[in-house]
């Protein structure tokens, strides 16, 4: 047996949130004590020194093998100009015939400013450069890249950005951007290769659990292949034509703020789905037994979603559906998340990231976006992720961004929307573990639930802002340090 002594041990559990000490058997949990004095004679013991022992923490949204290749990619979050991006591309070397990067964000380039294929075309001609935006949701090619497709770029629900001529200005978005990148996508065996590099970040994330979004770039296969120490509860793409190997359905309403693709209310945006089709996804996922979760960023977009929720609710109930980012709901929306049972799968540091080019975009709907508070306080249930490589793959900051709703020395944007430390936790936690069905096993502290634990160096009740991931249990088995 294990005992874990000397510092803070928050529960996540309601019956007792918090202890002084935490007593393990193996992968499961033997004992909450409020005395450590209590434990077995002969039980080893773990010095916490003062910190904080959590349940190990769940990321509720993450696209996990785009993510561990992301980590060997240019990197191109922080280039503030269009010459700025293009001098990190000159830079670069190829890897694999192919120069990749994620993260420009034209919308905070100085006005007029865009991305063309004729600004890499003259620091890469030759070699095909695929550039993803901080959203994923856009992908800026260069000519040797587009010449790749044989001019085969259109599908339904894409953007192909064209000039006055009809050329392809190299700018794809949506479903057009994910087709083009899964044709010429990094083979199985570098995917497998990144995923285990990348697990030691995970482990000093303190990350035990993620929900994969993946699963139509063959995430179940490459998990099942890379036998990874993390628990995975895995989406397939709601036009797969068989849900073998998922364990819920992933679908798209709209596209994202940043590649002004969210379907709002005032017509604007791209439609991916329709209500009337996602009806149709939700009944088909449920004669499966499996839960569907859909991207809604816009506050049209989350209407449509919950209009189709409730068209079909006899068809999946009990089954625990969520809508994701939740970005801009209207204020008649946000009660209908807990009244239909549909969850919030929110990721916080997008309102943290997002809020210069939310306030220019939607200075309009301004009132309504990011509104976990809003979420929380109507009696949704609000589960937190990072929708990493978008953002970090870094709970710690996803509940400063919660409870703080600011990461640097700005003030916190729209404070009124901030959670509490207790709801910011259980998001990363308890919220997660729900969704799956598995809250009678894991997610909290508890008697029999296993064994999953991060520690932190100092209770973050007292120093939010200063806490670090110190150790990261899985099962039992300590992965970090």
């Amino acid at each position: 047996m294990l005992l874990l002594h000397g510092g803070t041990i928050r529960t996540l559990d309601a019956a007792r949130p918090a202890a002084a000490a935490l007593l393990l058997d193996g992968d499961r949990i033997a004992a909450v004590l409020d005395d450590p004095a209590d434990a077995p004679r002969g039980a080893e013991r773990f010095d916490l020194a003062g910190g904080c022992a959590l349940p190990g923490f769940t990321d509720a949204h993450v696209h996990f093998p785009s993510w561990a290749l992301s980590r060997r990619e240019l990197a191109l979050l922080g280039a503030q100009a269009l010459a700025a991006a293009v001098a990190r591309v000159a830079a670069a070397a190829p890897a694999g015939g192919w120069i990749r990067g994620r993260g420009w964000r034209d919308e905070l380039w100085p006005d007029g400013e865009r991305p063309h294929r004729s600004a890499l075309d003259a620091v890469a001609r030759d070699v095909p450069v695929a550039l993803r935006a901080h959203d994923s949701h856009s992908l800026w090619l260069n000519s040797a890249a587009l010449a790749r497709a044989g001019g085969d770029l259109e599908t339904p629900g894409g953007v192909v950005e064209r000039d006055p001529d009809g050329e392809p200005t190299g700018i794809l978005r949506e479903e057009a951007a994910w087709r083009f990148e899964a044709r010429f996508a990094p083979g199985r065996a570098e995917a497998l290769d990144a995923m285990r590099a990348a697990m030691p970040a995970v482990a000093a994330a303190g990350v035990v659990a993620v929900h994969d979004k993946d699963g139509g770039k063959g995430a179940p296969e490459l998990f099942a292949a890379a036998q990874l120490p993390l628990r995975v509860w895995q989406s397939v793409p709601a036009d797969a034509a068989s849900f073998e190997g998922g364990d819920y359905v992933k679908a798209f309403m709209d596209g994202t703020l940043g590649s002004r693709t969210a379907r709002l209310l005032d017509g604007t945006g791209v439609q991916i789905t329709s209500a009337e089709a996602l009806e149709g996804l939700i009944r088909r996922a449920a004669e499966h037994g499996l839960p569907l979760a859909v991207h809604a960023i816009g506050d049209r977009a989350n209407r449509d979603a919950l209009d189709a929720f409730a068209a079909t609710r006899e068809a999946w109930r009990g089954l625990r559906p969520r809508i994701e980012h939740a970005q801009c709901v209207h204020p008649d929306d946000v009660p209908r998340f807990a009244e239909l049972g549909v969850a919030a799968s929110v990721q916080f540091t997008h309102a943290t990231s997002d809020r210069d080019v939310a306030e220019r975009l939607w200075a309009d709907r301004i009132d309504h976006a990011y509104p976990y508070r809003s979420l929380l306080d109507a009696g949704a249930v609000v589960a937190g992720g990072s929708d990493a490589p978008i953002e970090p793959l870094d709970p710690l900051a996803g509940l400063r961004a919660a409870v703080l709703r600011t990461l640097d020395e700005r003030p916190a944007w729209r404070p009124e929307q901030a959670l509490p430390l207790d709801a910011a936790l259980a998001a990363f936690t308890t919220a997660p573990a729900w969704l799956e069905g598995a809250e009678d096993r894991r997610g909290r502290l508890a008697p029999g639930l296993a064994a999953d634990v991060t520690v932190l160096d100092r209770d973050p009740a007292a120093d939010l802002p200063g806490a670090r991931v110190a150790a990261t249990m899985l099962a039992g088995e300590w992965l970090a340090p």
